[in-house]
């Protein structure tokens, strides 16, 4: 199939240049989760995507990150051994496939301006193609910066695009790595597409709750008036008293099962409906532009070991006695999923297990 712009995305920075830099959103939290584990030693990733050309644009999309397992800081001087790549290359083809490794990445505490002779000449060895990246990533913060490899020289960028899709082969990555690289299961990934669809699904539930309240209320206010007009007529008469507290049982009974009735439709709609619009919401960070993706998901990836699919009745703390024994995993599975609010799990969800 042949590649096309990616549809949701967001923007960041003042992405005015070429080649247009798409870096898709696994990759950028993975890059994020190194971050984390950077501030004693450098870590160094290779970047794996397409450098290609649409509509007559340059545009490089980088949908893969690996570690590079092996790198040392000696003074100014970045010492990658030729094993190291060959390393590098088979697990690009074992978990890539046939993409392309396009740069790479350094993570430290601190800016490299002492370096940056040093990063220009391992890229020109390394990755000497036209519009191939290399990133830098502070420790300390969120300072990041761009580059690409053009006219025999590393160009700092002005912005990028995080792209938004299903990316299998990334998530494979993650997982078989993530004791490996120093990333604990409690800080995999955390689903923002699930995230968005829990929030969601709950303020759909909170509007159909006051759509509810609205029935009930007039539904009450509708009985009051029948008790009245009834009552007015049937004094001192206890045969037709009788018959009004049996119609006004019988309506009570009408109104509860219908609150009952519309909970229910309720529910079933609001789920429905977010499975209809989560591919059109805007992402609304910063100065981000585009839509939130659609639900894909860590889990799906995984074997039945690793996850848990919600029955009835199960709450996060019988769910983790049920696993662990006791309730001391609730926190980490909250962490692992992305849960903010414990409660709101549903039947039928796959949760990732630590």
């Amino acid at each position: 199939m042949e590649r096309q712009f990616p549809k949701n995305v967001r923007q960041i920075g003042n992405v005015s240049d070429e080649p247009k830099i798409y870096i898709e959103d696994y990759v950028d939290i993975y890059l994020n989760q190194l971050r984390e584990q950077a501030a004693e030693t450098v870590i160094g990733v290779a970047l794996v995507g397409e450098i290609l050309t649409l509509e007559g644009q340059d545009i490089v999309c980088i949908f893969g990150a690996m570690q590079i397992k092996s790198l040392e800081i000696e003074g100014t001087e970045i010492v990658i051994k030729e094993e190291t790549f060959n390393e590098i290359e088979e697990e690009r083809k074992h978990f890539f496939g046939s993409a392309e490794t396009i740069g790479w990445c350094l993570i430290e505490n601190g800016q490299p301006m002492g370096r940056l002779k040093e990063v220009i000449r391992i890229h020109t060895l390394k990755f000497p193609r036209d519009h191939t990246i290399f990133i830098w990533k502070n420790a300390m913060d969120k300072e990041e910066d761009f580059y690409s490899y053009k006219y025999g020289d590393l160009m700092k960028m002005g912005g990028h695009y995080i792209y938004y899709e299903k990316n299998p082969s990334m998530q494979n990555y993650m997982i078989s790595t993530r004791k490996k690289n120093g990333v604990t299961p409690c800080e995999m990934v955390e689903d923002r597409a699930a995230k968005d669809f829990r929030s969601t699904v709950r303020t759909r539930m909170e509007e159909k709750d006051h759509q509810n309240s609205k029935l009930v209320y007039v539904t009450s206010a509708l009985l009051v008036v029948v008790v009245m007009a009834i009552g007015i007529s049937t004094v001192n008469n206890f045969d037709k008293m009788e018959a009004v507290q049996d119609s006004l049982e019988t309506l009570s009974q009408s109104v509860n099962k219908s609150k009952s009735q519309t909970e229910s439709v309720s529910e079933g709609e609001a789920m429905i409906e977010v499975g209809d619009d989560m591919g059109n919401q805007e992402a609304g960070e910063g100065d981000s532009d585009g839509t939130v993706p659609e639900v894909s998901t860590v889990q799906e990836q995984l074997g039945e070991e690793e996850y848990y699919i919600v029955q009835k009745g199960d709450t996060l703390d019988s769910i983790s006695i049920k696993i662990y024994g006791d309730t001391s995993h609730v926190k980490a599975i909250c962490k692992m999923n992305g849960l903010s609010d414990g409660n709101f799990i549903y039947i039928g969800e796959k949760l990732l297990l630590p």
